[in-house]
C-alpha cells in the first residue's frame, strides 16, 4: 500500500457514515490521483478550471469532480460539460453563468453557496447577510440547470481551536436557518461543507458531512509552476 492510499484508508476509517471525503488534488499529478483511486476513492476536489479539464480528460470517468476554488465566470465553460458539484459560488452572477452553461450540456449543475467566516480577507465567499439577501431575491429559483444543494465555509487558519469551532458552529446555525427558510422541503439541500486536513476532526464534531482533505492524503502539495 502506497503512502497516499494508507493516509486515505486511516482517515476514511474514522468518518463517521454519511460523511462525503472530497480528496483535494489541486497542483498534484494524475498519478497521485489514481493511487487514491485504486484505494476506492472517487470524489476529487479541483480549484482551477483547465486543470481540472486536464485531469478529467485522462482519468477514469467515474471520478465525481468537485470544484473547490475561487471560479471566474469566464472559466465556466471549461468545467460545465462533466463536473459534479460547484462548491464554491459566490454571486448570482457566478450562479446565472453557471446555468447558462449548463443549459447548452442539458445537465443540472448542484452548487454549494461558499460562505466568507474566516477572519482573513484573503478567502472568498458571501457574508452571510449577502447569502440571506441572495436567496431572499429570489431570481435563483428562474435557474433550472443549476440546484442550491448546501453551503461551503473555510475557517481561519488558526491555532486557536475555539475560534475554528465558534465558525464552524456559525456556519452550522446558518444553514439551519437557509434550511428552514428556502429549503424545508428539498432534501436535495443537505451539503455542509466544512473541514480540511488541519480542522476536520472539529468540523465532524459541528456537524460538517462534507469534508476537503489534500496534505493529509497526499501529502504538500507541489507548486503550480511544477505541473507547467
Amino acid at each position: 500500500m502506497s503512502a497516499i492510499q494508507n493516509h486515505l484508508q486511516n482517515i476514511t476509517n474514522e468518518l463517521p457514515q454519511g460523511v462525503t471525503l472530497v480528496a483535494v488534488s489541486k497542483y498534484h499529478p494524475a498519478s497521485d490521483i489514481l493511487e487514491a483511486y485504486h484505494a476506492g476513492q472517487r470524489v476529487f476536489g479541483e480549484n482551477l478550471a483547465r486543470e481540472m479539464q486536464n485531469k478529467h480528460d485522462i482519468l477514469p470517468k467515474d471520478i465525481q469532480w468537485h470544484f473547490i476554488g475561487h471560479l471566474q465566470k469566464n472559466k465556466v465553460k471549461y468545467i460545465a460539460p462533466f463536473v459534479s458539484m460547484i462548491q464554491s459560488v459566490d454571486s448570482i452572477q457566478l450562479l446565472q453563468e453557471i446555468d447558462r452553461q449548463a443549459a447548452k450540456h442539458n445537465r443540472i449543475i448542484p452548487c454549494l453557496l461558499q460562505i466568507h467566516v474566516a477572519q482573513e480577507q484573503t478567502k472568498f465567499g458571501l457574508t452571510f447577510q449577502e447569502c440571506l439577501d441572495l436567496l431572499e431575491e429570489g431570481s435563483w429559483r428562474q435557474l433550472t440547470h443549476i440546484r442550491i444543494d448546501g453551503i461551503m465555509g473555510i475557517a481561519t487558519h488558526t491555532e486557536d481551536t475555539s475560534l475554528i469551532r465558534k465558525e464552524f458552529q456559525s456556519l452550522n446555525n446558518l444553514f439551519k436557518q437557509v434550511k428552514e427558510t428556502y429549503f424545508l422541503n428539498d432534501d436535495n439541500f443537505s451539503y455542509k461543507s466544512w473541514g480540511m486536513s488541519d480542522d476536520y476532526q472539529l468540523a465532524l464534531q459541528e456537524n460538517s458531512n462534507t469534508i476537503r482533505i489534500g496534505s493529509a492524503i497526499f501529502g504538500n502539495r507541489p507548486s503550480k509552476e511544477s505541473l507547467q
